[in-house]
């Protein structure tokens, strides 16, 4: 734990960015490449990776020593991956119910991912993954390879996407969540990114939580605006962390200019997410825990109301209360189930060094010894 805080990582990925992972080479090399740049210069250079580590094939015991021997994270949650530029949408499937079935009590759940380009295929493989991973959410991608070439589509298409929802309803899903902000290579953009076709959808489905993966790297007023007006729709912080740890000030002005609209309250629908292993979830983490607004931010932030200084209950929600809340967990027996298993940790005792306990140790330690 984080102190005594339970961490929830809501969105963590077991990548697979080998070149032989390659459907479109050009556009899968674009969104490696994008994803490397991230994460390659770190302050903390304990945290760079070399590219042949970074841009291989992770697995998901890899990344359950990331989360849970090298950071404070307590419970994660695996998200499978849509992206047909990769063969295996960049994240399988199988590796979401890997996670869950070897290590239950710390991947206490999974999101289901399809292309709702494909229709009627779309519909069946959700079928196929809710007996297989039994998921806690649905993860959805604005942009499509399903047809051979970049096609995009919106979360308010009664005729494409509406289908998709009440599919899910019907398994029992009740959380959405879709990547939005953050264009994903040399992609037409339009308006697919801009989460403003959320509207019409939570409107729709009001039994269904929508969350806005990357919510306020853009479109922050539009996104502002949706969080004061909707209650179910959340924002998940994925790449917001990275921010933290390198740009804090330009991170509180993304987390002011998200309550903005909407108050203090809003702080009740975020949800912390490191996208590990798109980067190490130590530094934010650590960084997160002693974060405040800078109050020369905070004396001009709200719109219609002032912006109170973060608290500590308003870092406990986010850090796991807010995604326990509602996807129903019982925080006190999830932190129970942990005590003693094979990432477990006792308090005060002094974390692993960064990529110290993954498969690719001793390449991370060579290449460290070529750069002193």
């Amino acid at each position: 734990m984080l102190d005594d805080i339970v961490v929830i990582d809501a969105v963590t990925h077991a990548y697979n960015f080998d070149p032989s992972n390659y459907a479109v080479p050009k556009d899968a090399q674009l969104v490696a490449n994008l994803s490397y740049f991230m994460a390659r210069n770190p302050p903390d250079r304990r945290f760079a990776l070399p590219g042949e580590v970074y841009l291989s094939d992770w697995s998901s015991a890899d990344l359950g020593n990331l989360l849970f021997r090298e950071s404070a994270t307590d419970l994660a949650v695996m998200h499978a991956l849509p992206i047909s530029a990769f063969h295996d949408g960049l994240v399988s499937v199988e590796k979401a119910a890997e996670a869950i079935e070897r290590w239950p009590n710390r991947f206490i759940g999974a999101y289901a991912a399809v292309d709702p380009m494909l229709g009627a295929e779309a519909l069946r493989d959700l079928e196929r993954q809710v007996e297989l991973l039994k998921p806690h959410g649905l993860k959805l991608y604005p942009n499509s390879w399903a047809t051979g070439s970049i096609e995009l589509w919106r979360m308010d298409d009664p005729k494409l996407v509406y289908p998709l929802y009440e599919k899910a309803l019907e398994l029992g899903i009740r959380h959405i969540a879709v990547h939005k902000a953050v264009p994903i290579g040399s992609v037409p953009v339009k308006d697919s990114y801009n989460p403003s076709d959320l509207e019409a959808a939570a409107a729709a489905f009001p039994d269904l939580n929508f969350e806005i993966v990357h919510g306020g790297m853009a479109f922050l007023d539009e996104t502002a605006w949706l969080l004061s007006r909707f209650d179910n729709i959340y924002v998940n912080m994925e790449i917001q962390n990275i921010i933290l740890e390198r740009r804090p000030r330009a991170f509180a002005e993304i987390l002011l200019g998200l309550v903005r609209i909407g108050g203090n309250r809003v702080f009740r629908r975020l949800f912390w997410g490191s996208g590990t292993t798109l980067y190490h979830p130590r530094p934010a983490l650590e960084a997160f825990r002693t974060f405040e607004f800078p109050e020369d931010l905070l004396a001009d932030a709200g719109l219609f109301a002032p912006i109170k200084q973060l608290t500590d209950d308003d870092k406990r929600a986010i850090l796991g209360g807010n995604y326990a809340r509602s996807h129903g967990i019982d925080l006190d027996a999830a932190k129970a189930a942990i005590v003693g298993d094979e990432f477990w940790r006792e308090p005060g005792a002094e974390i692993p060094e960064p990529y110290s306990t993954i498969s690719h140790a001793k390449t991370v330690d060579d290449w460290r010894a070529t750069r002193v």
